[in-house]
């Protein structure tokens, strides 16, 4: 049987330019939250899931994938937690499953991802090392990394993303008819937006 790449869903960041109470991925979004949402739509895709989160966020993850499929780093600011950060997450994902075919990074706060587009990406690391889905000819989430760069990703730390990587080996966008690979939850304005059925504002995307 064909093993397929694995969706990343990053959950561990803090979320700091959301000034809502509470963590913005935990915000309810129709009957979901943002969090659950997008696992939802990854889980759809019909690829295996990977959730990378905190503490506060265990509960909320395990509602959508096994404990076993949780990744749980301690939280920012906490001891230890020094190096942590989008790279560092992305790091942890990927060692959590060495054996996958390749892995696909999806921030959690990016709840519009269709399935399609998630399916898509992985499909096409067949032919590339790196793809990432783009709409409108810009570029969004998620970034798909093939299993021939895992000591590359296994490396990554900080919050510099995997923008190194994408920059250094041969990569292609695969257009999408999907604005929500542009569409992340970073404030209460971005959120209120999308419960009211709205498109977020869509700032120049980059890979994070």
């Amino acid at each position: 049987m064909k093993t397929e790449p694995v969706v990343i869903v990053l959950a561990a960041g803090r979320g700091s330019r959301f000034r809502g109470a509470g963590h913005k991925l935990e915000q309810a979004l129709g009957n979901q939250s943002v969090l659950g949402q997008t696992i939802a739509h990854a889980i759809e895709s019909g690829l295996p899931v990977l959730v990378v989160t905190t503490e506060p966020l265990v509960g909320e993850s395990a509602r959508w994938v096994a404990r076993r499929d949780v990744v749980v780093l301690p939280e920012v600011g906490r001891a230890g937690a020094t190096a942590l950060g989008m790279g560092y997450s992305i790091a942890a994902g990927v060692s959590a499953r060495p054996d996958a075919p390749g892995w696909l990074v999806l921030p959690g706060d990016m709840p519009m991802v269709a399935p399609a587009t998630l399916a898509a990406v992985g499909a096409a690391l067949d032919q590339h090392p790196v793809v990432f889905a783009q709409y409108r000819g810009r570029r969004g989430h998620p970034v798909g990394f093939a299993a021939e760069l895992f000591s590359d990703l296994v490396q990554l730390n900080g919050d510099e993303g995997a923008r190194r990587i994408v920059a250094r080996y041969p990569s292609i966008g695969l257009e999408v008819d999907d604005p929500g690979v542009l569409v992340d939850v970073d404030t209460q304005d971005d959120l209120s937006a999308l419960r009211s059925g709205r498109t977020p504002s869509i700032e120049t995307s980059r890979v994070r």
